[in-house]
Parts: C-alpha cells; sequence; structure tokens
C-alpha cells in the first residue's frame, strides 16, 4: 500500500526542509546522547529511526511494550543494521523507580524526547483511564522533564497534539495543560514540541484499523464528516527530530498547510484504500447489514462498509494547529510552521491543578465529573463537545 497516494500525495512533506538542515541534523546527532521515552509506538519508532540513521553516541529507547520494543530492533537490524553507539532497549515505565535508577546508572543524556501519550479520544469514557490520562500525559511528563534537568540534558522534546489547539476532546485539553507545564518548566530547561496531524496507520488509528479489519475479513465503518489533516509515520519521525534539535525554547513546530496537506475524510480514505486492494467499498446501512453480508459481499470483490454521521463525544469537525492568539513564523522552514510561545501560564491555576489530583488520587475514588470540572478550571476556554456517546459504543 502507497501511503502517500492513499492520502492523494505525490512526495513526502518535509524533504525540502530535511535536506536543507541534514549537515547540522547530522553533526547534533553524531555526538548525542539520545533518551527516548515511549520509543515502541509508531511515532517513537519514527523518531529512533531518524535518530539511529544519524549514528548517536547514545541512543536508549524505554517502553511499556516489550513486544513493540523487539519488533523496533529488529526493524533497525533490519533494514539500518548497525552503529558504533551505545543503542539499547529498556521494556520499563517511564513513571517506575527502575526507570530512574537507569538515569542514574546512563550517567545523563544530551536529549530527552517523550513520546509517550494516552492519545485516543475514546480514553476519556470513563474516571479510571481518564486519571491514567492524566497520569501519563501530564504528571509524567512533569516528572520526566525534572529528571532530565538533573541529569544535565540540553533539551527536552515532548510530542503534543493538534487537539491541543482549542481543544473539543480531554485528550486535547491534556496535552493543552501538558503544554502549559513545559512552558513552566522552560524556564530552566530549554524545552520544544510539536502538534501535528494524524499518522497514517500508527496503532490503533483507524487506518490501523482498516488493515486490522481487511485482515480479519470484517466490515470497514468510518465517519463521513469527520476531516483530518494525515502524515506518514516517516514525516512525524522527521518532525519530531528537526524540533529536538532546531527548535528554539518553547517552540512548537507544525506541518505549514499547502498543496499537498489537506482534509481529507476517513470515509473517503476507506474508498481508496479498498480500491487498492482490489475491492470495490459497498456502502450498509446499519452496522447489521455490514455485518451479515460480509462473507456474501467479499466474495465478490465488494467490501462491506458502514459509513455514518459522527455523533460520539470529542469529534471536532476538522482540525487546526494553532490558535489566532498564537505567535506563528511561517518563514524559516518551507513546510513547517512554528508557534513562538512566551512563558506565558497561570502559576495557580496549575498548582491548583496539581493539588486537586493529589487529592484525588489519595481519596482513592472519582467520578468522570470530577476531572471533567478540573480540565474546566484548568482550562476556562475549553470547549469539551460532550454528546453521551462514546467511539467504544460504534463499530
Amino acid at each position: 500500500m502507497n501511503i502517500l497516494h492513499l492520502l492523494g500525495r505525490a512526495e513526502p512533506l518535509f524533504d525540502a526542509d530535511v535536506r536543507r538542515f541534514e549537515a547540522e541534523l547530522s553533526e547534533l546527532a553524531r555526538g548525542g546522547r539520545f533518551l527516548v521515552i515511549g520509543g515502541a509506538g509508531s511515532i517513537g519508532q519514527a523518531v529512533a529511526r531518524e535518530i539511529f540513521q544519524r549514528r548517536p553516541r547514545a541512543l536508549h529507547v524505554v517502553d511499556i511494550s516489550e513486544n513493540n520494543l523487539v519488533e523496533l530492533v529488529r526493524d533497525i537490524r533490519s533494514t539500518l543494521g548497525y552503529i558504533d553507539g551505545d543503542f539499547r532497549t529498556f521494556a520499563i515505565d517511564c513513571g517506575s523507580a527502575e526507570f530512574a535508577a537507569l538515569l542514574r546508572w546512563s550517567g545523563g543524556y544530551d536529549y530527552a524526547l517523550n513520546l509517550s501519550a494516552l492519545k485516543h479520544v475514546r480514553s476519556e469514557k470513563d474516571p479510571f483511564t481518564l486519571m491514567r490520562m492524566i497520569e501519563v500525559n501530564i504528571l509524567n511528563t512533569i516528572e520526566t522533564v525534572e529528571q532530565a534537568r538533573q541529569g544535565g540534558a540540553r533539551k527536552y522534546f515532548c510530542v503534543s497534539t493538534d487537539k491541543a489547539a482549542n481543544p473539543a476532546n480531554l485528550m486535547g485539553a491534556s496535552k493543552r495543560i501538558m503544554e502549559l507545564f513545559l512552558m513552566r518548566a522552560s524556564r530552566e530547561l530549554p524545552i520544544s514540541t510539536a502538534r501535528f496531524a494524524n499518522v497514517a496507520f500508527s496503532d490503533g488509528s483507524l487506518l490501523h484499523g482498516f488493515n486490522q479489519r481487511f485482515a480479519k475479513r470484517q466490515p470497514i465503518s468510518a465517519p463521513t464528516d469527520v476531516r483530518r489533516y494525515f502524515i506518514t509515520p516517516r514525516e512525524s519521525g522527521e518532525l519530531c527530530l528537526l524540533s529536538c534539535l532546531l527548535g528554539e525554547n518553547r517552540d512548537i513546530f507544525f506541518p505549514k498547510l499547502n498543496e499537498q496537506l489537506d482534509l481529507l475524510t476517513f470515509s473517503d480514505i476507506a474508498v481508496r484504500y479498498l480500491a487498492g486492494l482490489g475491492f470495490e467499498a459497498y456502502p450498509c446501512a446499519t452496522e447489521d447489514e455490514a455485518r451479515a453480508r460480509a462473507p456474501e459481499l467479499i466474495a465478490r470483490q465488494q467490501w462491506p462498509c458502514y459509513f455514518f454521521a459522527s455523533d460520539t463525544t470529542g469529534e471536532k469537525d476538522f482540525e487546526e494547529f494553532y490558535t489566532d492568539a498564537e505567535t506563528l513564523d511561517l518563514t524559516r522552514f518551507a513546510s513547517i510552521g512554528v508557534i513562538k510561545n512566551p512563558p506565558v501560564y497561570d502559576n495557580a491555576r496549575l498548582e491548583a491543578f496539581l493539588e486537586t489530583v493529589a487529592a484525588l488520587k489519595a481519596r482513592g475514588a472519582w467520578d468522570r465529573g470530577d476531572l471533567v470540572r478540573l480540565f474546566h478550571a484548568t482550562l476556562p476556554d475549553f470547549g469539551h463537545k460532550d454528546t453521551g456517546k462514546f467511539l467504544d459504543d460504534r463499530m
């Protein structure tokens, strides 16, 4: 499957910028010691590959997914081979005592890149997963920034999301709150980040679900009215590396909108995807029809699809990378915009957020309303779109 063709593009987005800055990127990477947190996910693996191929002094990758770490090593060995630098993976949680021990053993890193996240809009359906989202997206970020600073890091990079711009869901709001804590931490350690679009076929994404449904000969389900920007896994790795190595303190990198980057609906991509595999998309009126007719339709080179108008919590109709209140630099890079941030944050709100989370955790019981109110108190302009329906209620 040609991902670029599926996305309606002929060329990778960031080739011109990578070529222009390759000498600087390679020089910084060759002399650097890198820690990649959450490096076994789709974006993390792409970042690790970008660093590895520039032959760093050390590249240590941490993730809780042991199986995906194994695949990362196999993938790198099968394509890029070996380097003289110290390349290792560690199947540990970045919030654990084992992680703290690793940092002491390592002697510190020049660059710490945090790619760990609970990234799904569907994760806001219950208070337990929501508290885990706060732990991973916010509290672990605060802790790993401080650990990087104490270890003498030159730079900390953390991936954000386009959903942090005018967030409509709690996942995006968690990342926006994370950005505010990063603004505060940037007074003591240089920090940059990146907001970007959906990464096509990343683990757990709807497009990755298309692969799973096709392999299992199951119907494909997709909304007709949710429009998204898409980048490839390689492009996600390039954008993160460019931000980490070339971004100034508090910069947020994002893909610059141009004629190559168009908003696409998931249903349109589903039709293209199936055509690329030699099947005609066959729209069904209901989920039940799609399930019932799957064997019959697939046998005649048609694929059952259930296309629908979205009505679930947290889904924005379209994506945006920045707000009207943010200052942009659109001149430095050909295909990348940069949000230039002053260190502006409400310290009282951030402290109140941490105190409330600590109190809820100490109580050992909470409900979803507690956490929704906390997000609204921390982000007064939060436009939460709550319909009472969730993605897990759909096929």
